[in-house]
C-alpha cells in the first residue's frame, strides 16, 4: 500500500477549479517531485494534504487512514508536516522559540530529542539560536523554516519551493540537506521550480498543468523527456 495517496481530488477556490480530479502516490522512503508552472495546483496539493485547505472531492489516504477530513493540527499529529513557500517564519521571535512552535503537539521530551537533530544538520541555526528570526539570511531562514517542519516529527515531509530566491550556493546545500533528511527516514513530497535538481534526487515525479496531472515517471526517465525538458529543464 502506498505511504500517502490521493485520489481524484478536486479543489475550487471559490469559482476557480484549482485541482481538477488528481492522483498520487507516495510510497515510504521516496522523494517525490511534483514539478509544473507557476499555477498549475502544486501549493494546492500540498496545502490539501496537509489540511490548510479542504477537498471538494476525492481522498487523502496516509497510511492506510483515510485523512480527508481531518484538520491541519491533527494531521501534523498523524505524521504529515509542511514546510511552506516563503520560509513564514515568526520574525520577532527567536531561532529556538521558532523552533519550539514547530513542536507544539509534541512532549517536552520529544521537543529536546528532535532539536538535537536539527541542531546537527543545521549547525547555523544552532548557533543563531537566540537572534531574532528576521535577522537571519534568506538561506538560514529557509533551513529554519525546514528545521520547525521537522520538530514536528514528521513521517512525510512536505517541501515547498525550498531554493526560491537563495543562491546557487546555497541550493546546492539545501538539496544536500534533503538527500539527508530522507536518507535519516523521512519521506519527502517536494515541490521546487528547480525542476532538474529536484528530479535529480527523486525516485519519481508527477508533472502539473492546470490542476491535471499530464505525466508522471520515475526521475531518471522525466529528465530525459523531451517534453518535460522543453518546457521545465530549459530546453
Amino acid at each position: 500500500m502506498a505511504f500517502l495517496k490521493i485520489e481524484n481530488l478536486h479543489v475550487h477556490y471559490g469559482a476557480i477549479h484549482a485541482l481538477k480530479g488528481i492522483s498520487l502516490e507516495v510510497n515510504q522512503g521516496e522523494i517525490v517531485t511534483l514539478i509544473g508552472s507557476n499555477g498549475a495546483g502544486k501549493t494546492t496539493t500540498m496545502y490539501t494534504a496537509a489540511g490548510i485547505l479542504k477537498p471538494s472531492a476525492g481522498k487523502i489516504i496516509f497510511e492506510d487512514e483515510d485523512i480527508t477530513k481531518l484538520d491541519a493540527p491533527h494531521i501534523v499529529q498523524r505524521g504529515i508536516c509542511l514546510s511552506p513557500e516563503g520560509r513564514q517564519v515568526f520574525p520577532e521571535l527567536t531561532v529556538k522559540e521558532n523552533l519550539d512552535l514547530g513542536a507544539f503537539l509534541r512532549t517536552s521530551r520529544e521537543r529536546d530529542e528532535t532539536l538535537e537533530v536539527v541542531y546537527e544538520l543545521f549547525p547555523r541555526i544552532k548557533e543563531r539560536m537566540h537572534q531574532a528570526a528576521g535577522t537571519l539570511s534568506g538561506g538560514e531562514q529557509q533551513m529554519l523554516a525546514v528545521g520547525r517542519a521537522l520538530m514536528g516529527k514528521p513521517k512525510l515531509l512536505m517541501l515547498d519551493e525550498p531554493s526560491l530566491g537563495l543562491a546557487p550556493i546555497i541550493i546546492q546545500e539545501i538539496f544536500n540537506l534533503i538527500v539527508r533528511i530522507n536518507k535519516l527516514g523521512t519521506t519527502i513530497l517536494l515541490v521546487e521550480q528547480n525542476a532538474k535538481m529536484a528530479l535529480r534526487i527523486s525516485s519519481r515525479g508527477y508533472v502539473l498543468e492546470t490542476g491535471k496531472i499530464v505525466l508522471s515517471d520515475r526521475a531518471d526517465a522525466l529528465l530525459t523527456s523531451e517534453k518535460v525538458r522543453a518546457a521545465y529543464l530549459g530546453g
